[in-house]
Order: C-alpha cells, then structure tokens, then sequence
C-alpha cells in the first residue's frame, strides 16, 4: 500500500466508528510508505489514525473494556467444577481404642490397635454454585457496560487530539519551508543584484562600495538559510512522529500558505484545496465580537470523558452500598466414591450421593470500614465534579481564545495581501529606477527588504490562522474525521 495508493483509493468514510474499524485493521506498513511519494493533509491524517501509537493505545484500552464486560458477566453464570481423586493406602492407618471393647477382662485403660480404611480410595464429582442474589453483580454488569463507554469515549479524544497535532504539526512544516522558501528566494535576489552590479563597476557606472553592501547582505542571508533548512527537517520529524512513522521515511507535503486565501470558500491553488476541505468541514464566521455560546463545548472530548466517569463513578458508589445487603447463593454437588481391598478395581463397587444448599449471607458489622468506602466514593465523586468545571470553564476560555485568533487573522487578512501587493510593486519600480540610472542600489535592497517582509508576514498569518482553526475545532469538539463528515 503506498501513499500515492491511499490517494486514489475510496473516499475515507467519516465518523467515530470508522475509526475503531480503521485500527482494527493491521497498521500501515512502513517500509512499503518508504518511497518519493507526496502527502496532503487528509492521508497525513488517515496514515496518523492507522499508525499512532497513541490512537493503538486507546484502541488496546477499548478492547480491554470488552473482556471485561465478558468477565463482569462470568459472576452470573453458574460456576462448575469436577474433581476426581485416588488413594491408595500403602499401610492401612491403626487408631487405638480401649481394650475392652473386645475383652471385658483386658487391663483398666489398655488399648488395643484397630486398622481402619480399606487399600483403595476413589472420590470424584461435580459441584456446581450460583449466585441467586449478589448485589454488586448485578451492579457491575451496568458497570463494565459504562466501562467501555468511558474507554470509547477516551479513545474519541485521543483521536480528535492525534488529528489536531497531526494539522498542526503538518502547518507547521509549511511554514518552516515557507521561511526556507523565502530565504531562497531573497538569496537568489541578491546573487543577481550582486552580478549585475559587479558588471556596472567594470563598466563604471557604480563604485565598488555599492557592491560590498551587497557582498554584506548576501553573506548576512546565508546562515539564516542554513537556519530554515534546519528549521524544515526539524518540522518534517514532527510530523513524523504525529504520524507514527520512523523518522527516516522521506515524502513532501502539498500546500502553499502564500497561496492560500482564508476568507475564500475555494482554494486558488490545486495544492492547497485539500487543506481547504479540510478547513471548510467545521466552517467559521467572522463575528465582531466573541461572546460565550451556551452549548459549544458539550462535544469536546475531554467533557464527555468525565461525563462517562461520572456515570461510573455513580456505579461504584451503588457497588459499595450494595455490600450492605445479604448474599444468596446455591450450591449442587453430586459425587461418587468407592473403596475396596487389595488389588485396585477403579469404580467397582461405588457410591453416589447429592446434595443441594442454599446459602444467605447477611454482614452484620465490620467495623466503619464499608461506611468509610462509600463516603471516600462520593468524595472521589465530587472531585469529578470539581474537574469537570473547570475543564468547562478552560474550555470555554479555550474556544474564546480561538475565535479571538480566527477573528484577528480575518481582521488582517486584507490589510496583509494588500501590503504584499504594495512591497512587490514597489520593488518592481525600485528595481527599473535603477536600471534607468534614476535610483539607487539603496532603494532597491530596502523594496527588496520590504517584500520579503511581507511575504513572511503574510504566511505567518495563514499559519497562525490554521493553528487556531485547528485549536477551534478541538475546542470546540468538531474534528474532522471524528466529528465532521461532510466538505461544504
């Protein structure tokens, strides 16, 4: 399965429930990723779901949960077990017992020796116990059902937190090549100015001053560029380890953030329609003002976990209580023994015999033990209380936050391609003043200057846009993939 397969394979099917059939699935192999292949955000994303080792951890946890639904359920069934036995008496044990039993006229207190048991001994049977009324079996049968809700739920956030590191860290690797991109860009720049200049000072047009000033900035540029070079390797491992891949597995990611228009519905650029997609699956508006909305984070997974916690939590207290109640239990045996002298004839002359009983238990006093369980219960209980609100309150403070950024980067998105406009029209016109003998290598450097500054300005707003789209949804709990199924 490669990465170039993944793309022009079926459409991934959205929501929580692929994902558990996603991981159920054997994890992508690795050494077959190992190629020149190019990844949008989507197959970072289907390929992060299917190999995080943190998403494979939640996964292990639910299927922990069933087996224990399965032995919550092992208390109500009947538990049977067999037995069989062999003795053989090699000496036959001897009792003493007084001597008069067998001769009146035996001495006062002699004692005289009497082997009981035969050679051979069998016992063998079944026994069978149920538990007519126990009170935390019934109780851990809903329990372990709650169980696995919270295991589900933890692995819903687990993957909408993988999802969210996995477009963050993907961003971030476009604009660290962003930088490196820039950085090349200008170099390039300088290196022609540089030639070009050298060419006016033989013809005698400059003086030389002019063209160490650009010698000085060239030599200036050059570290920055070993910077960004180091600065996109470092990125790309991150997104690496986001998707659980080896750190050695080479591929490129498609997208351009000085291509991309936040505020468009479409992409302008093919590279950057995925991502695009991506973005529009939990659309925002721009509001004015960001003012709290009721409701906005009951879908965040970190609420609905300690939701399901609370629910067991609830269930353990009735467990504890249900301590206090009397035990019913029944018990069938039915079993076989035999005995006989010198050689062994297994079962030849055997014995059956059955028995049925029906045991109550009723706990009295133990101290304040179970007292203290129930109340230390419904402390831990109130702790989650405790955590819950504040976990609503950062999450609200946490989509506020967001809007805030979301709103910020509409607000500047404009005034930001308008100077990206301005500073390459400027250079333009600095660059044909100086060719024409009307300007000055000065001129051109700073219109130089200022376009590559906005250039970084620009996809540093987009960056700074998408990690706050991608912190909107988490916090808001509409992930793509988990929670969104549909582009609009």
């Amino acid at each position: 399965m490669t990465l170039s397969f993944l793309r022009k394979s079926s459409a991934l099917l959205f929501g929580f429930a692929l994902l558990l059939s996603l991981n159920s699935r054997a994890q992508v192999d690795k050494k077959e990723l190992i190629q020149d292949n190019e990844l949008t955000l989507e197959e970072a994303i289907q390929v992060a779901l299917a190999n995080s080792p943190v998403i494979n951890r939640a996964l292990l946890s639910v299927k922990d949960a069933d087996e224990l639904v399965k032995i919550a359920y092992g208390d109500v069934f009947p538990d049977i077990v067999s037995s069989l036995g062999y003795t053989r008496n090699i000496e036959i044990p001897v009792q003493y017992i007084p001597a008069k039993f067998f001769d009146p006229d035996a001495p006062e207190g002699a004692l005289a020796p009497v082997q009981f048991g035969t050679d051979n001994n069998w016992q063998g049977g079944f026994t069978v116990n149920q538990n007519i009324f126990k009170g935390e079996v019934l109780v851990g049968l809903s329990t372990s059902a709650i169980y696995k809700t919270v295991q589900q739920e933890n692995f819903r956030a687990t993957s909408q937190q993988v999802i969210t590191q996995t477009r963050m860290a993907y961003y971030q690797v476009l604009g660290a090549r962003e930088q490196l991109r820039l950085q090349e860009t200008q170099i390039k720049r300088l290196e022609q100015n540089l030639k070009e200049n050298r060419a006016r000072e033989e013809a005698g047009l400059i003086d030389s001053y002019a063209v160490l000033q650009l010698e000085v900035q060239l030599s200036n540029q050059r570290p920055q560029l070993i910077e960004a070079q180091y600065a996109v390797d470092e990125a790309y491992r991150n997104l690496k380890i986001a998707m659980g891949l080896p750190l050695n597995l080479d591929f490129t990611i498609l997208g351009n953030l000085n291509d991309f228009d936040i505020v468009s519905a479409t992409a302008s650029n093919a590279d950057n329609k995925n991502i695009k997609e991506i973005d529009r699956m939990n659309a925002y508006s721009y509001q004015k003002e960001v003012m709290p909305e009721n409701g906005l984070t009951d879908r965040r997974g970190d609420l609905r976990l300690l939701d399901a916690q609370l629910k067991l939590k609830d269930k353990e207290i009735s467990a504890i209580k249900s301590r206090f109640l009397p035990v019913v239990t029944a018990q069938y045996n039915l079993q076989w023994s035999a005995a006989e002298p010198g050689t062994p004839n297994f079962f030849e002359n055997s014995n059956r015999f059955k028995t049925l009983a029906l045991n109550v238990s009723l706990p009295l006093f133990k101290g304040l033990k179970r007292v203290a369980e129930v109340q230390r219960a419904q402390i831990a209980r109130k702790d989650l209380e405790e955590q819950k609100r504040l976990s609503k309150l950062n999450a609200e403070n946490e989509v506020a936050s967001a809007k805030e950024d979301l709103n910020k980067a509409f607000e500047t998105a404009e005034g930001r391609r308008q100077a990206l406009e301005q500073a390459q029209e400027g250079y333009e016109r600095a660059s044909k003043r100086f060719d024409n003998g009307l300007g000055s290598q000065l001129e051109v450097t700073e219109a130089e200057v200022q376009v590559r500054q906005a250039e970084v300005n620009y996809a540093l707003m987009v960056l700074e846009y998408l990690n706050a789209k991608a912190q909107y949804d988490l916090a808001t709990g509409m992930v793509p993939f988990v929670d969104t199924n549909n582009v609009e």
